[in-house]
This record gives C-alpha cells, structure tokens and sequence, in this order.
C-alpha cells in the first residue's frame, strides 16, 4: 500500500468527504444494458460527489478512501483531483481493483432502470481504522460519510464506527443515510444506520428512505422523533421539498466540535425549524441529485446562513444536477445562488429551472416562472 501524499501533516480543509467512488460507465443511447452498444466513462461516488461540488462552490475539500493500482484508479484520481478536491491520501491498493459501475440512461425510479455493479472485493472495501489516515480524515471542519461505505465490508463500517464515536477534536459529522437495500450483507442492516445516523451530528434522509429502511411512518415529525440525537435532521420529500429540524430538548447527541456554524433562530423543538419546497425543474437525470443537495446544504451551513437558507441552497445545488447529465454539474455561482435563494416565497414557488441555467444571468433565470 502506498500513499499519494507526501507523509506530511495534513492540512485542515473545510470539508473531508470518506468513501467509496467508481468509475462510471453511462450508456451512448437510452435502452435496456443488453443493447447499448457503447458507454461514455465518467465517475460517480456518493462522497467524492459532495466533495467535488463543494469545491465548485469555492471550499477547500478532501477525499479518503482506496483505490486500485490499476487505470481506473488513476482515472479518479486525475477526475477527482481535477475538480479541485485533495486527493493525496488516497491509498493505492496493488491487490484490489478499483470498483466499476454502468447504469442505463433515464430516471433511477424507473421501473426499465438498469445498474451493474462491478464492486465486490474492491480496493475500497478494505478500507479499516488502520487503513487510512485518520489525522487526515478528521483534519476538516466537516467530515461527511454516508450509509454506502458502511455496507461495503465488516472493516468498513469498523471505519464508520470509529469516525462517528466520541473523540477530542471531533469534526462536525455529517451523514446521508444513502440506504441501498441491494448492499445488504450479515452484520449489516437498517439497524446500522440508524446507530450512525445517532451518532452524526447532521443527518439527512428521504422521508420514503425512513420508511423503507426502518418502518418509520407519519411524516418528518415521525422520523425526528426516531432521531432526537443529531444537531441538525434534515427530512428530504422529493419533489415536496425538505424540513430541518433544530436539536431536540434533552438530545444527546455527540459535540459538533466546531464545525459548520449552528443556524440562527435554531430552538428545541421537535417541530421543523425551517421548510423550503422543492425547485421545480426540467429533469435530464436524478443521479447525484441527493449528493447535489447535501453538498448545497453544507455549502450555506460552512458560511453560517440560517436553516431556510441551507435548504434553498440545498435544492439549487440539487437542481444543477438534475438538469445536467451525469453524477456531477457544474454549481451555480455563489452570487446567482444567494440571489435565488433570497426570492420571496411567491417568487421562489414559481421560479422553473432548465438544462443550462447555471450559466446563465440572474435575470434570465428569474425570469423563468412556471406558468
């Protein structure tokens, strides 16, 4: 095993993102697998994703994980670090492959969706405690994980257990439950995640996820009174929008450590701190759509804007990546964000956003109402 990096100490970023990431394989023409006859290569990684748009929205990021000695490896590496993100202590496996994925064009919900996981026993999932470098890892004002790595392998989740435990200079933890009932295994299961999702200090999960992974029914209310722990719940309701929800009276929930600011106005209530309805958008593609949105939320959390704020952040991240193929889009502009998410509640409501609208002027997006 080696490291990229050059052994120093690490440097503290904003954001450090932990996990595994693939090369991506995205079909030439829509169709089932079987008859695609060819694939553009890309990336994709649940965590390197909200890295990466972290970084296009100006914050210093950082990704941890494994890959293997081999051209795919050295393709995440190069993609990755393109974007603007440290990549110098991921560790090269000379053993284990870099994992590969190819998917079939159109909406993941579709019941014609097609993914093929090449993954099993990748350079990734050896990932343990004693195989990364933990200074690095926590060296961040954030560090966010999600649900994904957990399932990969006993020595993964070990990883997140260390991660999300009790620990001086703790960063803030932030963890999308991201729960993949196909990566199920023995030792792993919902009850895992909703033992890290406890342990983090900001959460994010589906309201649909909640109930598919743990029964949980009766709306976001529900779904906090499962999670009092965390600092900051954020209950996403697709094309609804999303909720936040402040500390609970009474949580116990580990420290922040001093990570990304606590939101003005926050109180202790089990009632939603902050809602803000979801973007309507011309859709092009639905992955990475979930990582857009907590890569938007963290961006507004980092610059200490309130919780309405962080959620309006959170959709137009998430909208740049629904209008864009791919798993990453280009951010909006910090000032054409806070722009739009400034809008009054009328404006924001009929606001419509389509394929191209990062790049364009604050008028002409404002101008785009829905009818």
């Amino acid at each position: 095993m080696t490291v990229t990096g050059n052994g120093n100490a690490p440097d503290v970023v904003d954001v450090v993102a932990l996990g595994e990431s693939m090369v991506t394989f995205l079909p030439s023409r829509p169709g089932p697998l079987a008859d695609v006859p060819s694939f553009h290569r890309s990336i994709g990684g649940a965590e390197s994703n909200v890295a990466c748009a972290l970084a296009a929205a100006g914050h210093t990021t950082r990704w941890v994980s494994r890959v293997g000695a081999d051209g795919f490896g050295d393709h995440l590496l190069a993609a990755i670090g393109g974007h603007g993100v440290d990549v110098s202590y991921v560790r090269r496996d000379p053993d284990r492959p870099t994992g590969v994925y190819f998917r079939t064009a159109g909406d993941r919900a579709g019941a014609s969706h097609e993914v093929a996981y090449y993954r099993a026993g990748s350079a990734a999932s050896a990932m343990t405690p004693a195989g990364v470098d933990l200074d690095a890892v926590r060296a961040g004002r954030v560090l966010h994980l999600s649900g994904i790595t957990a399932a990969l392998s006993p020595g993964c989740l070990d990883l997140l257990r260390e991660l999300t435990s009790p620990h001086p200079g703790r960063p803030l933890i932030s963890f999308d439950v991201n729960h993949r009932p196909g990566l199920r295994r023995d030792g792993y299961g919902p009850e895992v995640l909703l033992d890290l999702a406890r342990s983090a200090d900001v959460v994010f999960v589906g309201e649909d996820e909640a109930e598919e992974a743990w029964g949980i029914t009766g709306g976001p209310a529900a779904v906090r009174e499962a999670l009092p722990e965390p600092d900051t719940l954020v209950v996403k309701q697709g094309a609804e929008g999303a909720v936040a929800f402040c500390p609970s009276a009474g949580a116990g929930g580990a420290p922040s450590g001093g990570g990304a600011p606590q939101a003005p106005g926050c109180d202790d209530t089990l009632r939603p701190a902050a809602t803000a309805p979801a973007l309507k958008v011309d859709v092009v593609a639905t992955t990475g759509a979930g990582d857009a949105f907590a890569a938007g939320f963290l961006s507004a959390a980092l610059r200490g804007l309130p919780l309405k704020a962080r959620l309006r952040h959170g959709h137009l991240m998430a909208a740049a990546a629904l209008t864009a193929p791919g798993d990453l889009a280009a951010p909006p502009a910090r000032a054409l964000a806070d722009r739009l998410a400034a809008l009054d509640d009328t404006a924001w409501g009929t606001l419509r956003l389509g394929p191209g609208w990062t790049a364009a002027d604050a008028e002409a997006v404002e101008e785009a109402r829905t009818p």
